[in-house]
């Protein structure tokens, strides 16, 4: 899971690089305080990218439809999400050391939680703490990072935090199916305590409790707003056809999200501390990262549920052994940190990402032609390609984000374009939950197959080129700056 819930490996490079205090510049470097931030990143990109694969042992240990279990990711992404604007306004409320120690524990309760989990729902509360207490951690600690670690020393400090975010996609899929297939898929949440608690402890012993004199005002009403909207819009869209609810409470969900989404709107306008910046949507680069970029997001939500499933279910491999396939995907990810700037370089933003979105979108619909006969060499071929496609497309997608946005309006950017690809993946596996539903109804079956998911993959595949007719309008020197090329300014819209 390259651009994956809860963390995108690639977004350490994006964050803005705030000045720490000038009584800080004179230390020499340590790589302590990123390696202990960089622990917490790693609980997450590892959780993240062993659930999934464990989705299908679960649901039998659940006695739970497999589709249905998308909502484990689904509700942490979008707990994520509502709760990221808070973490700027604690740290510097309370101080960053206190909001890291609490998001700590509450990360490792919650993950606790899900580990004794006897049912769905169950599961499902667990899930949500778990993920607003990770809106709370990670961004709590790349905040103290930046507000402890000199300038000349930002760099090496970032590459620092963000190896684990790289690595944990490698070593989430075999770990994940190594202990499902041998042991209990609890184990994948308990996994997290050691680490939670040796958190503790070096947070408690290293951890400045950075904080700013005068924490500036949270946008209650805007959070309020934002999470009414975007939790109907999601959840309402999921349950379509799924006959959990009967269709009027359906269209109620969706109608009210969509009407708090519509108040914020109104809302942002009128107020000085809008909790997201609507106006950064003026920025066409940003707007192409975010929205555009939104729909190749919802592919990269959808194909890890759905690899699970064809797999393990339609193709009956244990969970270690899709775990070894994915991680093909992972590594090719991987590989590819060193081929993006080059590449950028030569080509620039739009030609790059408007060709990238349509090779990306082909191995979306490849992987909806695998079938039990095709060679497993074919898969891990098939896998390592888009590993390394998609990589480089949220790579570059990360960075032209904030090529043109004002120093001033960084932080708010982070966090809008954050809560956008958090988004974007919760509605991907929900539409891919639908899809999946729709061609067992229209295939009068119960059953997964091969034959039943391929046509989700293909569908997940046209959304995602969608995404091309973004990059194709942007001008050629968009985000020229930042691989070396002069270009003429912000675009705007």
């Amino acid at each position: 899971m390259d651009d994956a819930a809860p963390l995108d490996p690639n977004s350490g490079a994006a964050q803005p690089l705030a000045a720490a205090p000038p009584e800080v510049e004179d230390k020499p470097f340590s790589s302590l305080v990123p390696a202990i931030i960089g622990a917490a990143l790693l609980m997450q990109t590892l959780n993240a990218t062993v659930l999934a694969n464990a989705l299908p042992t679960m649901a039998r240990s659940l006695h739970e439809d497999p589709v249905r279990l998308n909502t484990a990711i689904t509700v942490y992404l979008l707990a994520s999400a509502v709760f990221l604007p808070i973490s700027g306004w604690a740290a510097d409320r309370f101080g960053a050391k206190k909001v890291l120690l609490f998001a700590i524990v509450a990360y490792a309760a919650s993950c606790a939680g899900c580990g004794i989990a006897q049912n769905l729902t169950q599961l499902l509360v667990a899930r949500c703490f778990e993920g607003a207490a990770g809106a709370l951690m990670v961004p709590v600690g790349r905040l103290v990072l930046l507000r402890s670690t000199p300038r000349h020393d930002l760099v090496r400090a970032m590459s620092v935090l963000t190896m684990p975010a790289l690595l944990g996609p490698v070593l989430g899929p075999p770990i994940g199916g190594l202990i499902v297939t041998y042991g209990s898929w609890r184990w994948i949440f308990f996994l997290n305590l050691p680490i939670a608690l040796m958190g503790i402890v070096l947070v408690t012993r290293f951890i400045p409790n950075v904080r700013e004199e005068v924490a500036r005002p949270l946008d209650w009403p805007g959070l309020f707003l934002t999470g009414i909207g975007m939790a109907g819009v999601v959840f309402g869209f999921e349950n379509l056809g799924r006959g959990s609810f009967p269709a009027w409470a359906v269209a109620a969900m969706m109608a009210t999200g969509a009407a708090c989404l519509a108040a914020y709107v109104w809302h942002a306008r009128r107020t000085e501390h809008a909790i997201l910046d609507l106006g950064l949507l003026k920025i066409r680069t940003f707007t192409a990262s975010v929205v555009g970029g939104a729909f190749l997001r919802m592919g990269i939500g959808a194909t890890p549920f759905m690899l699970a499933l064809l797999l393990q279910v339609a193709f009956g491999l244990s969970a270690l052994q899709a775990g070894l396939m994915t991680f093909a995907s992972a590594a090719a990810a991987l590989v590819m940190k060193t081929c993006a700037p080059p590449i950028l370089a030569r080509f620039g933003f739009k030609r790059t990402l408007s060709v990238n979105a349509v090779i990306v979108a082909a191995t979306f619909m490849a992987y909806g032609l695998f079938n039990p006969a095709t060679p497993h060499w074919v898969i891990y071929a098939v896998l390592l390609t888009g590993g390394f496609f998609r990589s480089l497309q949220f790579t570059s997608l990360n960075g032209m984000a904030f090529a043109d946005i004002d120093p001033g309006r960084m932080s708010r950017a982070s966090t809008m374009s954050t809560m956008g690809q958090q988004l974007a993946q919760s509605i991907g596996i929900g539409l891919a939950a639908t899809l999946l539903r729709l061609t067992m109804a229209l295939g009068h079956t119960a059953r997964l197959s091969a034959s039943t998911i391929a046509p989700a993959f293909i569908a997940i595949g046209f959304v995602a080129l969608i995404s091309a007719l973004f990059f194709i309008g942007l001008p050629d020197d968009a985000g020229a700056g930042l691989h070396g090329v002069r270009g003429g300014g912000p675009v705007r819209g």
